[in-house]
């Protein structure tokens, strides 16, 4: 039994029914990947219509709503490494990839560092992280999930959708509570229930008395900047990954999904807002955006990072009016509000059309802010022009890593024959990993049969 259709329930499967004949049954309370469609999607943003779940939930998981971004490498994402040999982890990343590729992935693949960017870096205090990646784009991915369910349907992998897990009893063997009052019972349950599905999971460990341990939590801002600024850049590394220390706080400050003439999209996640970004392989816009995270580490006597993070992001979309909220850098760094005729007045013209001018320092901590600031000044000297008084800044951009299980080398916890893989068990953050970490599940299953 897999609970989660996303890219860990998805590898998880195709792993099982590889290497011999398992009866794999894949629940997923969401929709399939088409009919998760946004009914603003032709606009690149998630409206108001679309339920948290349709976001994040369904075949594909938040993977299949994403900008498609293979990142393969073992160490990004995760630490493979804490699992298998580094052979094992780069055996594993060839095999991930080969199966995108069989199943309508792009062929192109940007192989890293071939601008000299980490040693340019490393002359201005910033680690430059060089890693080879496949672009899928927004609108593509979905017909590489629909190939792989088709695949695996071949196999016998039967898939319950729209269908929600309530509970799991663990007596003699496990029985599956499902939403209708349905019970099913199997011999293994591997719950890859993605970051949708780790509040119910974190509540179930919590019943079942499963070991898990607070994770680390990713809060900042979506950076908006002119595309020709990074186009160099992204000709050979699609997504440039850079490691920041900052001067005042010495935080750890990372940038993250970077989309070359994309979009900045919204997330309504029902409590709050966030914002995101997409690439579309065939429509361009004139802009590029990326992520720009601090690591948040807490201590006693608050170590829930989940309920310091959606306090944030509830804040700010009060102050944005129920929208995401985009400032000028110059307004930010002059301790003023943008409003809409500054806005006007920026060269870089916003991508999300709706979102709220505002003041970021109102919803964000002095400290994240400060970060931010400290950390484009970094990276200027690296990208030229992504510290330009006209740079958008757009917030919250948060990324929630849920509870760490605390689980063995086949991902198996306290209880046996009770696995987890994925970000829902905080074992991965992307695609990559994620479904790294679902092979390495189902082959600790594939041990027990």
């Amino acid at each position: 039994m897999v609970v989660g259709a996303g890219p860990a329930g998805l590898f998880a499967a195709y792993e099982l029914v590889s290497k011999r004949s398992a009866k794999v049954l894949v629940i997923d309370k969401g929709k399939d990947i088409n009919n998760r469609k946004c009914p603003s999607i032709s606009r690149f943003i998630r409206c108001r219509e679309c339920k948290p779940c349709n976001i994040l939930c369904g075949l594909g998981g938040a993977g299949g709503l994403s900008d498609g971004k293979l990142n393969l490498k073992s160490d990004v994402g995760g630490n493979l490494e804490e699992f298998v040999s580094k052979d094992e982890a780069d055996d594993l990343i060839k095999k991930i990839d080969n199966i995108f590729l069989e199943h309508g992935a792009s062929k192109k693949l940007y192989k890293g560092d071939s601008l000299g960017l980490e040693k340019t870096a490393a002359c201005h205090g910033i680690k430059f992280i060089p890693i080879p990646q496949r672009h899928i784009g927004s609108d593509r991915l979905p017909s590489v999930v629909n190939s792989i369910r088709k695949y695996l349907e071949s196999k016998g992998v039967s898939f319950l959708l729209n269908t929600e897990v309530k509970q799991i009893c663990c007596e003699n063997g496990f029985k599956i509570i499902l939403d209708d009052g349905k019970e099913i019972e199997t011999r293994y349950v591997l719950a890859a229930t993605g970051r949708s599905g780790a509040d119910w999971l974190n509540s179930e460990a919590k019943r079942l008395n499963i070991k898990t341990k607070f994770a680390p939590i990713d809060i900042g801002v979506r950076v908006e900047i002119p595309a020709v600024v990074m186009d160099s850049i992204v000709e050979h590394v699609w997504d440039p990954k850079f490691h920041i220390y900052t001067r005042s706080f010495d935080d750890f400050v990372r940038t993250f999904c970077t989309c070359p003439n994309g979009f900045v999209v919204m997330e309504d996640y029902g409590d709050y807002i966030g914002v995101n970004g997409h690439s579309i392989t065939n429509v361009k816009s004139e802009n590029t955006n990326f992520a720009l995270l601090t690591n948040i580490r807490l201590t006693h006597p608050l170590e829930n990072t989940t309920e310091y993070g959606v306090s944030i992001a509830k804040l700010a979309t009060t102050i944005g009016g129920k929208m995401p909220i985009v400032q000028r850098l110059e307004d930010l760094i002059m301790g003023r509000r943008s409003t809409k005729s500054r806005i006007q007045k920026s060269y870089v013209k916003p991508t999300l059309k709706n979102a709220t001018p505002g003041d970021i320092s109102m919803a964000l901590p002095h400290r994240i802010v400060t970060n931010i600031i400290e950390g484009l000044d970094k990276l200027d000297k690296v990208i030229p022009g992504v510290n330009s008084d006209s740079t958008l800044l757009y917030a919250p951009e948060i990324k929630f890593y849920s509870m760490r299980f605390l689980v063995d080398k086949n991902l198996e916890t306290n209880i046996p024959g009770f696995f987890v893989a994925g970000d829902g068990a905080g074992l991965s953050r992307g695609i990559v990993a994620s479904a790294a970490t679902g092979i390495i599940a189902a082959r600790g299953i594939l041990e027990r049969f």
